[in-house]
C-alpha cells in the first residue's frame, strides 16, 4: 500500500484521513516537518473516532520527508512568551489525552515512523499497540535540548516502562539511571535497530520494516492481524514508582555533574525536575500509582519549565537558527 491512489476519508489543515482497505484507515501528518500542533490533535481524535466507530484499526504514517520533528516549538514559545498559561496547559494536557487515547482506545493502533521521529513523534509511537520503523528512524525524547521535559506522555511512559522493566532482586536504581539519562541527555536513535537499545522500541512487540516501500502495507497487515485476533483494549494499570530513595540519587548526581561542570545550573534544573516526575514525586517509599499521576507530574514540571527565562532562550535559539543553546 501506499498513500496516493487511496479514498479520503476527512481533512484539515495538518492531516488526512485515508482508507486502506480491510477495515484500516491511515492517518497522515501534512504541517511543515510534520511537526504537531492542534490541528494534527484534532486529527489523531478524529481518526479513532472514525476507526471505533466504523473502522477495525488505525495506522499513523506518512510519505513526508520525516515521519515528524515533533510538537510545533513556535506555538508553545508564543504562549511562554505572552504567558498564557492557563492556555499551555490546555494544550500540554490536550497532547497528554491524546496520547493516551491512542493507547487506550478499543482499535488496534499501529504507527509507521521514518526519519525524524522526535519529542512529540517519538510520544505518539511511544504510545502505539506496535511500531513498525523503518530501518532509517531517528528516535529520541529531544525536549531537553530546549529546555523542557517530554510532555506528551513520554516521561509518564518511560516511567511506567521503568517499572515493567524491575524485577524482584535489580538494582532499581541502575535500571532507572539508563532511562533518566536516555532523556536527560536527548539521546536519538541512529537507526531503528538502535530504538530498541535505548527503550524507545519494544523488543517482542516493535519491528524493523522490510522495506521503505513496503512499510505501510506492512503496518497495515500488522493492524489487520490484531484486529482478526480479537483485539481487547488495554486496562488502565497502576505501576511502581521509586519515590524518595531514586530521588535522593538523581538529586545528588545532577549536583555532582554541575560541580564537575558537564553541565549547566539550567541543565540541574532540568534534570531534578525529570527525576521528580520518574520517581513519581517526593513519596516516601515505593508506590503503585496510576498513569494519570505521573501525567499530572509531568505536565506541571512542563509548564514549570516554561517559566523560566533559559528555557524559553532556548526555545528561541532553536526557532531562530535551528541550534540548541546550552546555557
Amino acid at each position: 500500500a501506499n498513500l496516493t491512489g487511496d479514498k479520503i476519508l476527512w481533512k484539515n489543515s495538518g492531516t488526512t484521513i485515508k482508507d486502506l482497505g480491510d477495515g484500516i484507515i491511515n492517518i497522515e501528518f501534512h504541517t511543515k516537518m510534520n511537526t504537531i500542533g492542534g490541528d494534527v490533535l484534532t486529527g489523531l481524535n478524529k481518526a479513532v473516532d472514525m476507526a471505533e466507530k466504523d473502522y477495525r484499526g488505525l495506522v499513523i504514517s506518512n510519505e513526508g520527508q520525516n515521519f515528524s520533528a515533533g510538537a510545533n516549538v513556535g506555538m508553545i514559545f508564543m504562549m511562554a512568551v505572552e504567558q498564557e498559561f492557563d492556555e499551555l496547559d490546555f494544550a500540554i494536557r490536550a497532547f497528554q489525552n491524546t496520547t493516551m487515547r491512542l493507547r487506550h482506545s478499543s482499535i488496534p493502533v499501529v504507527v509507521a515512523p521514518h526519519g525524524l521521529t522526535l519529542g512529540g513523534g517519538c510520544e505518539i509511537c511511544l504510545h502505539a499497540d506496535k511500531v513498525i520503523a523503518n530501518a532509517e528512524t531517528y528516535m529520541g525524547l529531544v525536549e531537553f535540548g530546549v529546555g523542557l521535559i517530554p510532555g506528551g506522555g513520554g516521561t509518564k511512559e518511560f516511567t511506567k516502562r521503568l517499572a515493567e522493566e524491575l524485577h524482584d532482586g535489580d538494582i532499581r536504581t541502575n535500571q532507572m539511571r539508563n532511562r533518566f539519562l536516555t532523556v536527560g541527555q536527548a539521546k536519538v536513535s541512529t537507526s531503528g535497530e538502535e530504538a530498541f537499545e535505548l527503550g524507545y522500541m519494544r523488543r517482542g512487540i516493535d519491528e524493523i520494516a522490510v522495506s521503505r516501500e513496503h512499510q505501510i502495507s506492512q503496518a497495515k497487515d500488522a493492524c489487520k492481524l490484531m484486529a482478526d485476533k480479537g483485539y481487547t483494549q488495554p486496562a488502565k494499570d497502576k505501576f511502581k514508582v521509586l519515590g524518595k530513595e531514586a530521588l535522593g540519587i538523581v538529586y545528588v548526581g545532577a549536583h555532582s555533574m554541575k560541580s564537575g561542570k558537564y553541565i549547566s545550573e539550567h541543565d540541574q534544573l532540568i534534570s531534578e525536575k525529570l527525576g521528580f516526575v520518574m520517581c513519581g514525586g517526593d513519596l516516601s517509599k515505593i508506590t503503585e500509582v496510576s498513569e494519570q499521576y505521573v501525567l499530572d507530574l509531568e505536565r506541571k514540571a512542563f509548564l514549570e519549565l516554561c517559566m523560566e527565562r533559559k528555557t524559553l532562550e532556548r526555545m528561541q535559539s532553536l526557532i531562530q537558527s535551528g541550534k540548541i543553546l546550552r546555557n
